[in-house]
């Protein structure tokens, strides 16, 4: 969609708020230009000597009020008629801004992982931002502007040809095709030096975003004085592209200033000769040079405008790639139900984009309902990557996932995803308190209901030494709690609601093997029929699991329960060796 669709679709939308804005506006236009004929005409009466200083208190001092009364009433009806038409206009522009937010908030809550690997955070803040201000300043102040400005050209320019002096009026629009000129050449310098100043706020904006959510490891290494020269850098360069573009935008006030200054010169000068030779009133001059003044406005308006639709262009050319990139993923919609059964992984493939080793590589198993699923493997041997399909983060390139007797790519994503709780291995905790992060599934828990789900995750205790307890804010990303604590409260809050599937990726890696056995010991109490898969670095986690699949790069290389796996001798029982031995060694 270009940039004059988006501005015409939202107008035809919201066509009534701006037909009763367009009536306002002409109202006023129409006021406006009928102000300097009634002070005109007086004019004349007053140099042809009619209001006699002999008759002020007749008829002609009754004169003077109404024609007084009218130009006040004048003025009080555009000062109303300006407050109701900026109501009904901007009422209109800023639902533009929120529709734009909103729609790039949603489109940005489907898309997967894969499109946020190619984007800057800062950069998609700055989208919302910036840039849809920008294209709501060109629906709003742009489109009032233009309206109002072309209105009052046209009606000026028509009472001063045919309502003056036609010759006049010729001589002294001689200046403005070379205004025109002017404002081409600004109008394209303005359009690329917003673009310029949009792409450098959205680097300036990154760079903050990076320091504030790393300001830990940038302390750790020492590297705020490095990282203020950076953020100084590119605030500079951000500050020269923005007054670069302001100064072209600025260049459109001197432009018109000298064309209406050699306007009114060519008019005077021309009018006056008139004047002289007795073809022209003084009144009428004087309309005419009040006419003039008020082609000011529009010519300044031309310019506001042509500014606002560039930098609004330039906005909509940032937007529109995000807001039309296909999803990474396809929301399913085929089948209307609801996810139950076993899930069965056929002969899955995936690699992810840029990596020549696949990820998956023909992978094969089943998980049975109510069972316990361990996944373990070395580091980089796929098993993130299989819950990763599971909550449909990514799609199989080959091969199949199926939960029931459909497809996991013919559910909907909305509706897969409520049936599946994830602990993710860096868990993610809101700037709330500790109660509202855990009862983040179920709005409505008990505090009763919360405290047992932080049990069950053994982290009510720690939660009962804070001072406020489970009304303690953790701060943005949890940043107050420790590692161990934060899986902890993510765990709690994957308990606390009844998924049918229970997904935990190596969330117990940073809590000691106490406490990890506790929470082991409440799972396997309380999963009453759902299914658990449980991945991890330590096979103690998975030790009592139903089964247990091996992964190495990509493929499954044994699969069975403990006991048979360390009957098999393979990498599972070398490995449980060795962290056995490990801790004792610990324990010593």
């Amino acid at each position: 969609m270009t940039f004059s669709q988006l501005i015409g679709r939202f107008i035809w939308r919201h066509r009534r708020r701006y037909l009763a804005a367009a009536t306002m506006l002409v109202m006023v236009a129409a006021l406006s230009v009928w102000i300097p004929r009634k002070v005109g005409q007086l004019v004349d009466v007053l140099v042809a000597g009619q209001l006699h200083p002999d008759r002020v208190h007749g008829l002609n001092l009754s004169y003077i009020y109404h024609e007084l009364g009218v130009l006040l009433c004048m003025g009080l009806a555009i000062y109303f008629l300006r407050v109701g038409w900026r109501m009904q206009l901007f009422t209109a522009s800023y639902q533009l801004g929120v529709q734009l937010r909103t729609a790039l908030y949603q489109r940005l809550c489907l898309q997967g992982p894969a499109f946020f690997q190619q984007q800057r955070t800062g950069d998609l803040m700055a989208l919302g931002t910036n840039d849809a201000d920008a294209v709501e300043l060109a629906a709003g102040d742009a489109m009032l502007a233009g309206f109002d400005g072309s209105l009052t050209l046209v009606m000026v320019l028509a009472m001063l040809f045919l309502g003056i002096d036609w010759r006049v009026t010729v001589v002294a629009l001689l200046p403005f095709p070379f205004m025109a000129f002017a404002f081409k050449r600004i109008t394209r310098q303005v359009h690329d030096a917003s673009h310029d100043a949009l792409d450098r706020f959205s680097q300036l904006n990154d760079q903050v975003q990076e320091s504030i959510a790393g300001i830990r490891t940038v302390r750790a290494l020492g590297l705020e004085q490095r990282n203020a020269r950076i953020f100084s850098d590119l605030a500079e360069q951000a500050a020269a592209a923005s007054l670069r573009a302001q100064r072209w935008e600025a260049a459109y006030e001197p432009t018109v200033g000298l064309a209406l200054t050699t306007a009114g010169v060519l008019a005077l000068a021309m009018g006056g000769y008139r004047v002289w030779h007795g073809q022209m009133s003084v009144g009428a001059l004087a309309s005419f040079v009040m006419y003039l003044g008020q082609l000011i406005w529009p010519m300044f308006a031309a310019g506001w405008v042509l500014a606002l639709i560039e930098r609004g262009r330039a906005a909509w050319r940032r937007l529109e790639p995000v807001l039309s990139l296909p999803l990474s993923i396809d929301d399913g919609g085929v089948v209307d139900a609801t996810p139950s059964g076993i899930i069965q992984f056929k002969n899955v493939w995936l690699a992810y984009a840029g990596q020549l080793q696949p990820a998956l590589q023909g992978v094969s198993m089943t998980l049975p309902v109510g069972a316990t699923i361990g996944v373990v493997g070395p580091t980089g041997s796929g098993k993130s990557t299989l819950l990763r399909l599971l909550l449909r983060q990514y799609q199989a390139d080959a091969g199949d996932v199926a939960w029931g007797e459909h497809r996991l790519c013919d559910y909907r994503l909305e509706t897969l995803r409520s049936h599946i709780s994830w602990v993710a291995q860096e868990p993610f905790l809101f700037s709330a308190t500790i109660a509202e992060n855990i009862a983040l599934g179920k709005p409505d828990a008990t505090a009763t209901e919360i405290a047992h789900a932080a049990e069950l995750a053994a982290i009510h205790e720690d939660i009962v030494q804070f001072p406020l307890g489970y009304h303690t804010l953790v701060g943005e990303r949890g940043v107050t709690l420790s590692g161990g604590q934060r899986q902890r409260v993510a765990i709690a809050r994957a308990l606390l609601t009844t998924m049918p599937l229970l997904l935990l990726d190596d969330a117990l890696s940073a809590v000691d093997t106490g406490t990890q056995a506790r929470i082991l010991q409440h799972l396997r109490a309380t999963r009453s029929g759902r299914t658990v898969v449980v991945v991890s670095h330590r096979l103690s986690a998975v030790a009592d699991a139903d089964h247990i699949v091996v992964l190495r790069q990509g493929k499954v290389i044994e699969q069975g329960t403990h006991a048979a796996l360390l009957r098999f001798d393979g990498w599972y029982a070398s490995q449980w060796r060795y962290q056995q031995l490990e801790a004792s060694l610990d324990g010593l």
